[in-house]
């Protein structure tokens, strides 16, 4: 690469393959991926996620994404659910599993799983 024009062109041509998008009024999930919660176990967390709202359709109007440190780190894998117009929810210990319930429940059924919270867990 020599140029910027060279690296406009390569960033014209990777965009359509990014898959992060930001939807006005759509549901954003933000896993925290650094290094204390892919030691906790994150990645299958972000992949159930993933596959929970591909799953239910919902690719169009929810966003899953990772993040670094969100700075709570013995709570790990930690999960934020952003809503437009609604508080941001902190789910804490999260699992695979528990993640297949937060899509069914908070996110398709718009219901947070108040046990998992970061106010309400046993942790």
């Amino acid at each position: 690469m020599k140029s910027l024009e060279e690296l406009m062109a390569i960033k014209a041509k990777m965009q359509d393959k990014v898959a992060v998008r930001h939807v006005e009024g759509s549901v954003r999930i933000v896993v925290g991926m650094a290094t204390c919660g892919i030691a906790a176990g994150a990645r299958p967390v972000l992949n159930a996620f993933v596959e929970g709202v591909t799953a239910a359709g919902l690719a169009e109007s929810v966003s899953v994404t990772q993040t670094g440190c969100i700075g709570i780190c013995q709570y790990e894998p930690v999960v934020e659910v952003y809503e437009s117009g609604k508080e941001k929810v902190t789910y804490v210990k999260m699992t695979a599993e528990k993640a297949k319930e937060v899509v069914e429940k908070h996110i398709k059924g718009g219901t947070p799983v108040a046990e998992y919270t970061i106010g309400t867990a046993n942790v």
